[in-house]
């Protein structure tokens, strides 16, 4: 049986994303859910 992937909250929207293979390596910096939400940033 696998583990839930981590989650965070996006700084923007405030919606919940999980990891992806794509931030495997820079996940503790990832604040942001989308590129859209990115350049929304605060």
């Amino acid at each position: 049986m696998k583990k839930p992937l981590p989650f965070k909250i996006c700084l923007v929207c405030k919606r919940e994303f999980t990891w992806r293979k794509k931030w495997e390596r820079d996940w503790q910096n990832v604040k942001y859910c989308s590129k859209k939400c990115r350049s929304f940033k605060k």
